[in-house]
């Protein structure tokens, strides 16, 4: 069985487990529009997904709640209890903060409540993905690494206010893609990867250079005008 870590440069495996199969296709369409996951299958039952997980690497799990053989945490506590330790990002229309709060005891890492857009997915997903690169083999160096890697999972705090044609939804995106991209990352990359213009990424990231959450740097090529990069600096939320 094949439950190990993606590799550090690979794509994070997700198994979409849903019983309605048009929302199935759904949902891996938009993960695999999200860049860093892949949809590694597709499956409708709580039996399903377990035979599927013995045989398929899976990092993640898109789990609906409400199975035809089960509720989706019946499913997480017995993966839990032979040890398997795949993450979960769970996707209902349930609201009972009950479910919620077992949820979390059995590792949940987040909820998606349905309806939901492309949008709300892939902010979720992206914020997982930080999550994960924040998260390294070894012990913590101290209170602060710890909470920078859970801080990840978290929705950033609203600014005081934004200039005039920003929005918080898609600050908070762009935020997080910049943050997992440790190297750097240029406003046309920003933009593949959130789906919007190159014009609207940079207006953002220069937002975030102006107020002191990233630097900006000059890329050199052969030819032509160097292409800015863009870094996170700054340990606080957005």
């Amino acid at each position: 069985m094949e439950n190990g870590p993606a590799a550090a440069d690979g794509p994070i495996r997700v198994l979409v487990v849903e019983d309605d199969a048009l929302a199935a296709d759904a949902h891996a369409l938009y993960v695999g529009r999200v860049p860093g996951f892949t949809v590694v299958g597709t499956v409708h039952s709580a039996a399903q997904a377990r035979r599927a997980l013995d045989r398929t690497a899976v990092d993640l799990l898109l789990l609906d709640l409400y199975l035809p053989d089960g509720h989706g945490l019946r499913l997480l506590r017995t993966l839990r209890a032979t040890g398997h330790g795949v993450d979960v990002i769970a996707v209902t229309s349930a609201r009972d903060l009950a479910v919620v709060r077992e949820g979390v005891s059995l590792g949940v890492v987040q909820y998606v409540l349905k309806p939901f857009t492309f949008a709300t997915l892939r902010e979720r997903l992206t914020r997982y993905a930080a999550f994960r690169a924040t998260v390294t083999v070894g012990e913590a160096s101290g209170q602060a690494e710890v909470d920078r890697a859970l801080a990840a999972l978290r929705a950033p705090q609203a600014p005081a206010e934004l200039p005039k044609g920003l929005t918080l939804a898609t600050l908070q995106a762009v935020t997080e893609v910049l943050r997992a991209a440790s190297a750097g990352i240029s406003a046309n990359a920003t933009a593949e990867a959130l789906g919007i213009s190159r014009i609207t990424a940079r207006r953002y990231l220069e937002h975030l250079v102006d107020t002191g959450r990233a630097a900006r740097t000059p890329q050199y090529g052969a030819v032509g005008r160097p292409e800015l990069s863009y870094r996170w600096v700054s340990p606080a939320a957005p």
